[in-house]
């Protein structure tokens, strides 16, 4: 008989390539098939070190990113209104003249007049030098609106919190607990880690609101009320110290529990630590009774003893802990109902977690050397780990409540052992080691310094002689004292107002600031268009950057195209956002596996063009001619400091190629490229744990530059720059707060973490939790575009728990009006049992403006799609005092999105989604009906 001759392993390439994905921030490898120059297929790149190979559906649909109808062609210039989305096509020439025009007088005159913001790159450390070379105080990236509270709080702690900064010891955890963390968040080592860790019979907890992602997935799932994790975490830390399970060993050896702190309250040093002569930290030493520096050699750090002299008591920071957490106001029973949880329940937690970290310790056969000299045979293992991103993070009460989550894993003695929470390097790094922002302006010159930072006590406030803020966004001001990332979602706003000052030029590049990016989206696009009394828009000049035609795209002024990821050079970098795991310090590249077939830049290399020719010190050799090329020429020839470049692999040494610290290596790029797109460098064994402490792991981290000496330091259970500023609040010092912040400042800035409600000024009849969670199958607006993945999400519900469901009249495929005190939508609502029983939510992103992104005007994003943006506001409802007051935490500024109320009613079924928006034109058109092509034959 005749058989079909089926070819069971078909070519599916003529060549492979090897770069990072950027269809999300795990920066995974991937495997780039061409055929006939084109991409044909991508798979993940088994050699990797974040996903060995693993690919999720996003990794995987990137070749519809690149090929996707809404990229934009060439450089714009508007000549219609504002939003009408009305440009004609220029070269990169006139653009740059453009922009230079606007620029150059500024520059000269007031360089805080441009207002220089990114969204979600990964080359942050490129483009804060770009905006300090220009000599702006201006300047920050999306940190502000997305997780600040996160980075802020566990820098301050502890020296690095979750995400890039750390892991979980994958390998040895036994329970592992995870608050508030969305499906896009690190999802392939996530999914790695947990399916490794159930795979040997250890617990998930999942404490989320929502049950999906890695919550359905986890053994136990713990509704919570949104906003309420920080009294849940304290309960459990009570619960904890009540019982004596906490690790007293590792509290006095590794953090300031043993500290001094000033006791007399008429002191102007009320709080503060007790310090010697050099400034060191004191404590008292177990074994003689004396005072001591805690580094001392030998030194065992008494958390009992206290000190008297001068008619002053001094505690150590561990009686301040019990007189706080051991307080009935943080038993169970007095939190469980704002929790939405049993008390035996959070009982039954905090058991669970003493039991595994305590009773199922361990011991690991790894000598090493501490920072006061003394050296251990063992290292002891608690194998207890925590993880956690935005779901706690964006409240108003978020930087409390992360820095309460990071005292929990402290007091159990899980951070940094075996089994435990690990930092990734060029982490841990404390506060102290990070620079403090600058606002020193000159016109025609550089910045001063860096813009952010890390502040430590009033003195480093980013404010003017006057009193008032020197940055648009307010950052780093008595009402955001903080505010590490700055503030991005208040930029518009308040250049808009003129407060603190009026500005020239916005210029921001992958910040869809006027749709899904913005809180309050219907007023920023009507601030975006707004005109003085002379008939002038009031922000003057846009100049705006995206590789597609998004919704801010129609709202800018000039547009400069970026490329897709597949067709630049990226540089993921130590200096910046790593792809470092635990055991290992690595960084990775992206290059043009395709040349662009449009006239389309990589925009950190417009800004080496746009640099050299506004003649940007750092962007031009003393002749005046351009220094770095593009951006692989600065990749491959800048130096932050002598020796460390942007990358740390294959740097030229005395002796040849060597990691870390080197010169320039002209064929840097190549030696990644050949690497497969990265670079790693292990850690020693014994080096990998005790990082903060352990003497091996510091003279390791200064021989590959992440530092230039060792630096041990303790953890900070207290933070003493927040007590700073009480001190300030309480009259003390020459730098004072306004009356009116006062009192904020001192209920909110507590050394030790707090809980306390959100603002909810203004709620009044709105009792509905309402919240966004990005779905895994997206990671930005570019998602829309995507014809696979937009299979999985063409349209949005709101989810709506059984008992609201009931309480509506509501089944599956009715509408609902969803108002809140500051605006109304209504949008189709689906029932979901697995949801805390006082909250809706939607998947983030999905509705999308009629016009943009080169969809269909009847696309299923812009007709049942929709946004919880039109429901948020930059400002809170008036209160009594007739101020209206950011909608943010009030130490970090970061935005409080999770902090929505709404009520909900029945309503007739509109014919598209509420508020509608007419359309927008798009420069690049309506993509073709099938989205369809084959490559090669």
């Amino acid at each position: 008989m005749n058989q079909p001759v089926i070819d069971l392993s078909p070519k599916v390439s003529d060549e492979i390539r090897k770069t990072t994905c950027y269809m999300c921030a795990c920066r995974c490898g991937i495997n780039v098939h061409l055929k006939e120059g084109k991409v044909a297929y991508i798979e993940g790149n088994r050699d990797h070190p974040v996903n060995k190979g693993v690919l999720c559906a996003k990794g995987s649909a990137g070749i519809m990113q690149h090929n996707a109808p809404s990229r934009l062609k060439s450089p714009l210039k508007r000549v219609g209104p504002r939003g009408s989305g009305e440009f004609e096509e220029i070269s990169w020439d006139e653009a740059y003249q453009i922009a230079a025009d606007w620029l150059e007088p500024i520059r000269k005159d007031n360089p805080e007049k441009l207002a220089f913001f990114t969204g979600r790159d990964q080359s942050q450390s490129f483009t804060s030098l770009w905006a300090q070379a220009f000599g702006t105080p201006n300047y920050a990236a999306h940190g502000g609106f997305c997780s600040v509270n996160m980075a802020a709080a566990g820098i301050y702690t502890m020296g690095g919190a979750f995400w890039e900064f750390g892991q979980p010891d994958w390998d040895h955890t036994k329970l592992f607990m995870l608050f508030g963390v969305a499906e896009d968040h690190d999802s392939n080592p996530i999914k790695m880690g947990i399916g490794k860790i159930k795979g040997r019979g250890a617990r998930v907890i999942g404490v989320n609101p929502i049950r999906t992602g890695y919550n359905a997935v986890a053994d136990d799932w713990v509704g919570i009320t949104p906003g309420t994790d920080g009294l849940f975490i304290l309960s459990m830390v009570h619960c904890l110290m009540k019982a004596g399970k906490i690790d007293l060993h590792y509290l006095a050896q590794y953090t300031d529990a043993p500290v001094l702190v000033n006791g007399d309250e008429k002191s102007p040093e009320f709080g503060l630590y007790l310090r010697d002569e050099n400034g060191k930290q004191l404590v008292v030493d177990r074994v003689t009774g004396k005072l001591a520096a805690y580094d001392k050699p030998g030194v065992k750090p008494d958390l009992s003893a206290t000190h008297r002299a001068k008619g002053v008591t001094h505690r150590p920071v561990f009686h301040q802990m019990a007189d706080m957490y051991l307080s009935d106001e943080y038993a169970p029973e007095a939190v469980a109902e704002r929790c939405g949880l049993p008390a035996n329940r959070i009982r039954a937690i905090a058991a669970e977690l003493a039991r595994v970290a305590f009773d199922e310790a361990f011991e690991l056969d790894h000598a090493w050397t501490d920072f006061r000299g003394e050296k251990h045979t063992k290292m002891t293992g608690r194998p207890v780990s925590f993880h956690a991103m935005r779901g706690i993070s964006a409240h108003a009460n978020g930087f409390q409540t992360c820095r309460a989550l990071h005292v929990l894993q402290i007091i159990l003695g899980t951070v940094e052992v075996p089994g435990g929470f690990r930092f990734k390097p060029p982490y841990p790094k404390p506060a102290t080691a990070h620079p403090k922002p600058h606002i020193g302006m000159t016109p025609g010159a550089p910045l001063n310094g860096p813009h952010l930072g890390f502040v430590h006590g009033p003195d480093d406030l980013a404010l003017k002689e006057d009193g008032t803020p020197a940055r648009i966004d307010k950052a780093f001001t008595w009402e955001n004292p903080m505010s590490s990332h700055g503030l991005m979602h208040m930029v518009i706003s308040n250049a808009h107002a003129g407060d603190p000052y009026k500005i020239d030029t916005l210029f921001m590049y992958m910040a869809n600031m006027s749709w899904n990016s913005s809180m309050n989206t219907g007023g920023v696009m009507e601030m975006l268009t707004d005109k003085d009394e002379n008939g002038d828009y009031i922000i003057p000049h846009i100049i705006y950057s995206d590789a597609y035609s998004s919704e801010m795209v129609a709202y800018s002024d000039l547009i400069l195209p970026d490329t897709t990821y597949l067709e630049r050079h990226d540089c993921i970098s130590l200096l910046d956002r790593p792809i470092c795991e635990a055991d290992a310090a690595a960084d990775a590249i992206r290059w043009p596996v395709v040349e662009p077939d449009r006239n389309v830049k990589g925009f950190q290399s417009a800004l080496c063009d746009l640099g050299a020719k506004l003649g940007l010190p750092g962007f031009v050799n003393d002749d005046g001619s351009q220094k770095y090329a593009d951006y692989a020429d600065y990749i491959t020839n800048h130096e932050r400091r002598p020796g460390i470049g942007p990358l740390a692999g294959w740097r030229m040494g005395e002796k040849g190629l060597q990691s870390g610290r080197g010169g320039v290596n002209a064929s840097q790029i190549d030696n990644y490229i050949e690497n497969g797109g990265f670079f790693v460098e292990h850690i020693p064994d014994g080096a990998n744990y005790y990082k903060p402490w352990n003497m091996d792991y510091q003279a390791w981290a200064v021989g590959m530059g992440l530092f230039d000496s060792p630096q041990p330091y303790l953890f900070s259970l207290y933070v003493e720059p927040m007590r700073k500023f009480q001190l300030a609040a309480e009259g003390h010092g020459e730098r004072q707060p306004p009356e009116h912040l006062r009192q904020r400042i001192k209920d909110t800035m507590s050394p030790l973490p707090i809980w306390y409600e959100t603002d909810q000024q203004g709620n009044e009849g709105f009792t509905i939790n309402a919240l966004t969670q990005r779905p895994m199958a997206m990671y930005h607006s570019w998602g829309s575009q995507n014809a696979w993945l937009r299979q999985l999400h063409g349209h949005n519900p709101l989810y709506l728990p059984t008992k609201l469901m009931r309480q509506n009249d509501l089944t599956d495929g009715d509408w609902a009006q969803v108002s809140s005190p500051h605006g109304e939508i209504t949008v189709p609502v689906m029932e979901m049992a697995a949801l805390n029983e006082n909250t809706v939510w939607t998947w983030n992103a999905i509705g999308k403006r009629k016009g943009a992104w080169a969809l269909d005007k009847d696309a299923p994003e812009a007709t049942k799609g929709f946004l919880l943006n039109h429901l948020i506001h930059e400002l809170l409802p008036p209160k009594a005092d007739g101020m209206r007051w950011a909608n943010s935490d009030p130490i970090t500024g970061q935005a409080a999105w999770f902090d929505l109320k709404v009520k909900i009613k029945k309503a007739v079924a509109p014919k598209e989604s509420r508020p509608e928006y007419p359309p927008i034109k798009s420069p690049v058109g309506q993509g073709p009906d099938t989205l369809a092509w084959k490559v090669g034959k």
